[in-house]
C-alpha cells in the first residue's frame, strides 16, 4: 500500500465504533477521499465484541490506558470447575476455545423502529446482517407467588420470574389482574400507543414521577407499575424516572411489536451486536473507496500527565482549510476534515471540567453460564421467529444492598435498577448449550453496583430450576463513563468541538450506554455528514445498486 501521507485526504476519521464507521460509509459513496484510522486493532470502538483472549488483552490495554479510553476497572474471573453429576461420576463444565465467544462490550438491542434499519436497508448493507429476535421480556420478585408454568420456578423463596405483557391478549389472560386493573391498563396502553394525545399529559405530567402519573391518573396500583418501568428501560428509581421520559419509550416498545413479525418489537445482530454493523459498514466503505488502517491513531506529543491540546496532533496550514496530522508511528498526513469521538480526539482525552460533573458511569458484568437457560426463550407468539434474546428485569427494591460508607446511614440505600439480557447460543456469541449474560446498572452513591449486577445473575440461576444446574464459568466486570452530549435537540451543536479553534474538527458524542440503541446516533452521524458535503449533497445512505450486484450479492465482505 502506498503511503497515506501521498495522498490529501478528504476526510479523516478516527476510530470504528458505530457512529463513525456508519458515517465513513455514507462518505465513501460520495467520491470523497476518506481515510478511516483506529487506534485499536480491531474493530467496533466502544462496541466491539471480542473472543476470550481477546477479552483480556483488551482489559490489560484499559487498565494501562485508563483516561483515554471510555472503560475503566476492568476485572475478570475464571470460574470453570468440575463438579459431581447425581451419580457421582465426575462432569465437566468447561469453556469452548477461544474463538467459540463473541462477547459485545457495550450490548444493545435494536427496536424495529429505530431509525438504523430503513438506512441499513437503503444502504444495501443489511444483505451482510442477520437480525435475531429478542422475544420475551421477564421481570423479578422477590414476594412469594405461584409457580406460572412459565420458568419452572417451584420454590420462590428467592424470588420468582414473570413473562411481561405483550400487549392487550396477554393482559386479558393474565388471571393474576382484576378486572378494574385491566380496565385502567388497557386505557393507558391507549394513550401510550397514540402520540396525538402525548402532548397535553407531558405538559401537565412530564416533570413529574411516572409512578405518580399511573397511580394519580390512571388508577394503576403500584404492584403493577414495575413491568411497566420495565418498558421504559430507564436506568434511574421510580421515583427518579420522569413522564416525559417513560411514555416515548414505553410508545417506542409498544409500536415496535409486530412490525417484522408476531410476539417481539426488538432484534439483535447476530455475531456480536452493534460490531458486527460497525464491521460491515466498515467493509461496505472499502469497496466503496474508503481505505482502512488499524492500530493508527493520532500521535501524542509532550508529557503524559499534561493535558494534550489541539496543537499536540494537528496543525492548520496556513490559508487553506488543510490541516496536516500526525499519526501513531511518526507518519504525518493532510486531511481537510477530521471527525472523532470524544475519546479518538487526543485533544478531548482530559475532559473538561463540564464533562466531569455531567458524565454518566454505567457497571457492567458479563457473565458466561453452563446451561442455556432455555425457559427464557419460548416462543412469544404463535408464528413468532425463536428468540434468542431477552431481557430479565429487577425492580428498584427487589436487590437492596446495604451502603458501603460506613458513615452513611444504617437504612438500606435505594438501589438502581438492574437489567440483563441474555444472549442464547445462537447467537453466535458462545457455543451450544451455554448462554451468556450481559448486565448493566447505572452507578449510584454508596452502592456497590457490581455487586448488585452479580447477585442479580444468581438470582436469575436460581429461578431457572433445570438438571443440572447452570454455573457460570467465566466472568468480567468493568465500567463504562458516557459523555452525554452538549445538548440534546441541536444536533448541529453536539457535533462542534468547542474547544478546539478548527471548525473542520467534528465530534460525534459516544452512543447512550442504556440497554436499546437511541435513534440519535444517526441524526448525529448526518448532522456531520451534512456539514462535510453540504447540505444539498447526495441523499444521505441511499445507494443505488452498483452493476453486477443484486440480492444474492456477498461481495461486500
Amino acid at each position: 500500500m502506498e503511503s497515506l501521507s501521498d495522498t490529501e485526504w478528504d476526510v479523516i476519521i478516527s476510530g470504528t465504533g458505530l457512529p463513525q464507521s456508519l458515517l465513513a460509509l455514507a462518505l465513501s459513496r460520495t467520491g470523497k477521499k476518506v481515510l478511516h484510522i483506529d487506534k485499536n486493532d480491531y474493530y467496533g470502538g466502544a462496541e466491539a465484541a471480542l473472543s476470550l483472549q481477546e477479552v483480556k488483552t483488551w482489559a490489560e490495554a484499559a487498565d494501562e490506558d485508563a483516561g483515554s479510553s471510555p472503560f475503566s476497572h476492568v476485572s475478570i474471573k475464571n470460574l470453570e470447575e468440575r463438579t459431581q453429576d447425581v451419580s457421582g461420576d465426575e462432569a465437566a463444565t468447561k469453556l469452548g476455545f477461544s474463538r467459540a465467544y463473541s462477547l459485545a462490550l457495550s450490548p444493545q438491542l435494536i427496536y424495529t423502529r429505530s431509525n438504523l434499519l430503513p438506512a441499513l436497508v437503503s444502504s444495501k448493507v443489511y444483505r451482510q446482517l442477520e437480525f435475531l429476535a429478542v422475544g420475551n421480556w421477564w421481570i423479578y420478585s422477590n414476594h412469594e407467588a405461584a409457580d406460572d408454568g412459565q420458568t419452572g420456578s417451584t420454590a420462590p423463596s428467592r424470588g420468582s420470574l414473570r413473562r411481561i405483557p405483550g400487549g392487550r391478549e396477554d393482559i386479558f389472560a393474565d388471571k393474576g389482574i382484576d378486572l378494574r386493573s385491566t380496565r385502567s391498563l388497557m386505557k393507558f396502553l391507549k394513550l401510550a400507543a397514540d402520540p396525538e394525545a402525548h402532548g397535553s399529559i407531558l405538559e401537565e405530567w412530564g416533570s413529574k414521577p411516572f409512578p405518580e402519573f399511573l397511580e394519580s391518573h390512571l388508577s394503576i396500583p403500584p404492584r403493577l407499575q414495575a413491568p411497566l418501568l420495565a418498558l421504559t428501560l430507564s436506568p434511574n428509581p421510580p421515583a427518579e424516572t420522569l413522564t416525559s421520559y417513560a411514555l416515548p419509550h414505553i410508545h417506542r416498545h409498544l409500536t415496535s411489536i409486530g412490525m417484522f413479525g408476531p410476539g417481539f418489537g426488538s432484534v439483535i445482530p447476530k455475531w456480536g451486536g452493534l460490531a458486527e454493523v460497525a464491521q460491515v459498514a466498515c467493509r461496505a466503505g472499502a469497496v466503496g473507496g474508503g481505505v482502512y488502517v488499524l492500530k493508527r491513531g493520532f500521535a501524542r506529543h509532550g508529557n503524559a500527565d499534561q493535558e494534550t491540546s489541539s496543537q499536540d496532533f494537528i496543525s492548520l496550514d496556513q490559508g487553506t482549510s488543510l490541516s496536516t496530522i500526525h499519526l501513531q508511528g511518526g507518519e504525518k498526513v493532510k486531511s481537510h476534515w477530521i471527525v472523532g469521538s470524544s475519546w479518538d480526539l487526543p485533544s478531548l482525552a482530559h475532559p473538561l471540567p463540564d464533562d466531569q460533573i455531567h458524565s454518566s458511569y454505567t457497571a457492567r458484568t458479563i457473565t458466561i453460564l453452563s446451561e442455556s437457560l432455555s425457559q427464557l426463550f419460548p416462543l412469544p407468539a404463535e408464528g413468532a421467529p425463536p428468540p434468542a434474546g431477552a431481557v430479565v428485569f429487577f425492580p428498584t427494591g427487589t436487590l437492596e444492598l446495604e451502603s458501603e460508607d460506613p458513615m452513611a446511614p444504617t437504612a438500606k440505600i435505594q438501589s438502581p435498577p438492574v437489567y440483563l439480557m441474555v444472549h442464547s447460543s445462537d447467537t453466535g456469541e458462545c457455543p451450544a448449550g451455554q448462554c451468556v449474560v450481559y448486565a448493566y446498572a447505572i452507578h449510584k452513591d454508596h452502592v456497590d453496583v457490581h455487586r448488585l449486577l452479580q447477585t442479580a445473575v444468581s438470582r436469575l440461576i436460581d429461578c431457572i430450576k433445570q438438571e443440572p444446574p447452570a454455573t457460570a464459568l467465566w466472568y468480567m466486570r468493568y465500567d463504562q463513563q458516557h459523555k452525554p452530549p452538549a445538548t440534546t435537540d441541536d444536533y448541529d451543536a453536539n457535533i462542534n468541538c468547542e474547544d478546539l479553534s478548527n471548525d473542520h474538527i467534528l465530534r460525534l458524542p459516544d452512543l447512550a450506554p442504556g440497554l436499546a440503541l437511541e435513534d440519535d446516533v444517526l441524526r448525529h452521524v448526518q448532522a456531520a455528514y451534512n456539514k462535510i458535503i453540504g447540505e444539498e449533497g447526495a441523499a444521505f445512505m441511499l445507494f443505488e445498486d452498483r452493476e453486477g450486484t443484486g440480492d444474492d450479492d456477498n461481495n461486500e465482505n
